[in-house]
Order: structure tokens, then C-alpha cells, then sequence
């Protein structure tokens, strides 16, 4: 499927290549965008379905841009921004990026908006409180000047504290107004139940490098699965984890999501949508 608006947006950036602009196309036809004196593009690595493989979201992280390689992890960026305006205008160029970036391979893919995978945006804990009662409204308008749909976007909050509950629910509710699903992260099984309790979200992405009760992981994938809500396990990087979410997925008949290490490395390019994630492993 072609996007027809973002194709003429990228011919635009093509026709007035500058060193001064703020967004430009690489060699290898990446977007890559500047703040301050950085260079930064996208890099994305792929939630995959334990039973076939096969991709049901990719991640964006903001990388260095690189002509050589994939970049660097650049999570302290945001950290570091001056003032709160810096901080929520990196945030919007970042997502930017990564819709363009996204949504050009997928569109040169032949895939259509109900074909393709999510695209999962991390929202930075900083820009909870950052913007407001306009959460989305600017990016909506990005997406919609580009004619790009929000449908298939997931916007990730990030872990939070239980006294920052109310600031999590009333982004969500600002996020939910303008189209947009959400998702939230926990660090721990027995976190994410808390989280199911009192917030509803599309889906909660839970750390998966300690599963240290086996109860809780059971009893959030029940619940979970009643109350419509997808669990995702991040940060697997090792076949003992592995081992562990697919005896849950077995004993439970629950579908088991995950992205780590194990797998896929963030890359600029999407990865093939099917491969074998068991000889993988």
C-alpha cells in the first residue's frame, strides 16, 4: 500500500537535501532528524508470537544516525534536554521519525494498514507531566498531515510509580481522546496485576528478565485474557526465560508475546515478517 501524502513529503526532502535542515533523507533513504548538535534516526525490533514467529509489533527506539551501522542507544537524550519545551519537542520529532521510517517500508512492502504490524512508540516518563492536557494532539496532526493511520499505533507509557497512578490514567484518558491505543509497562508480574486492577489499558508490556513467581505470571495471563487486555514480555534475552513463558503459554492455552535479544537486535530495516522463533532459541 502506497501512502500517497508521506511519498510526496520524502520526494520533498529528497528535492532540498540540506546540512541545516531538521529532517533529511539519508543515502539509504532513512529519515534522520537533529536536535542540538545530535543526529538521530530510527531503529525498530520486533514483539513476536511464541507459536509461529510470526511479527505482531515492532518497537521504535531513537538511534545515532550512522552511515555505517544501526547507531547508538540514545535513552539518555531525553534525560538530558534543558527544559521541559526541549524535552516535548524531541519527543515529537522522535515519533515522527518513526512513523516515516515505519510506514515507507511499509508502504514499499505492499502491506496494508490491517496487514501490518503495530508500531509500539515509548512515551518518555518526563512528558507525563510535561504537556498538559494536549497529550497527542500535535502528533495526531502529524500523523494526519502525512495522511498516515494512528489506528495501528500503540503508544507505550513508561513504568511508573503507585502515587503517579493518577497522572498515568489521565494521559490515557488525553491519549485515548485523540485515537490512540496504550499501552503500559510494568517490572514485574505481581506490578502488572496492580496495573489491571486499576487502569485499563490495551496492553501492558511486563520485564521479563526476572519471573521469580510463577503464580503471578498464571494468574496475570487469566486475567488478562478476561479482561481483554494483551500482556507482552520484553527484555528476553536468555533460553531459560524462553523455557519458562512457553511452559506458562502451554499449561495456560494463553498466547505468549515477546521481543528481547534472543531474537532480534533493533535495526533500521523491518525484519521479515515470519521467522522461526523456537529455532531461534
Amino acid at each position: 500500500m502506497a501512502y500517497q501524502a508521506l511519498d510526496a513529503y520524502l520526494a520533498r526532502l529528497q528535492a532540498t537535501q540540506s546540512t541545516s535542515s531538521k529532517v533529511w533523507l539519508d543515502e539509504q533513504g532513512r529519515a534522520a532528524g537533529r536536535f542540538f548538535n545530535t543526529s538521530l534516526t530510527s531503529a525498530f525490533q520486533p514483539v513476536r508470537s511464541f507459536e509461529q514467529g510470526s511479527i505482531v509489533a515492532c518497537e521504535a527506539f531513537a538511534r545515532s544516525h550512522s552511515a555505517v551501522d544501526d547507531g547508538l542507544h540514545l535513552w539518555k537524550l531525553l534525560d538530558q534536554a534543558a527544559s521541559d519545551d526541549e524535552s516535548v519537542e524531541l519527543d515529537r520529532l522522535c515519533r515522527m521519525l518513526h512513523a516515516i521510517n515505519y510506514y515507507r517500508q511499509v508502504g514499499q512492502g505492499g502491506l496494508g494498514d490491517t496487514d501490518a504490524p503495530e508500531l509500539h512508540l515509548s512515551v518518555h516518563a518526563r512528558l507525563l507531566a510535561a504537556v498538559n492536557n494536549n497529550h497527542g494532539v500535535a502528533y495526531r496532526r502529524i500523523l494526519a498531515a502525512l495522511e498516515l493511520p494512528h489506528e495501528r499505533i500503540v503508544l507505550q507509557l513508561p513504568v511508573v510509580t503507585p502515587n503517579q497512578r493518577w497522572l498515568l490514567n489521565y494521559v490515557l484518558d488525553n491519549y485515548r481522546r485523540n485515537g490512540f491505543r496504550l499501552g503500559v509497562s510494568a517490572n514485574s508480574p505481581l506490578e502488572a496485576l496492580g496495573l489491571l486492577d486499576k487502569i485499563k489499558p490495551d496492553l501492558i508490556k511486563v520485564d521479563a528478565r526476572e519471573l521469580p513467581d510463577p503464580d503471578s505470571v498464571a494468574l496475570l495471563l487469566l486475567r488478562a485474557a478476561e479482561q481483554g487486555v494483551r500482556i507482552f514480555f520484553k527484555r528476553v534475552e536468555n533460553r531459560e526465560v524462553f523455557d519458562k513463558l512457553s511452559q506458562f503459554g502451554q499449561a495456560l492455552a494463553q498466547p505468549i508475546h515477546a521481543q528481547g535479544y534472543l531474537w532480534d537486535t533493533p535495526g533500521a530495516r523491518l525484519p521479515d515478517q515470519i521467522s522461526g522463533i523456537r529455532d531461534a532459541a
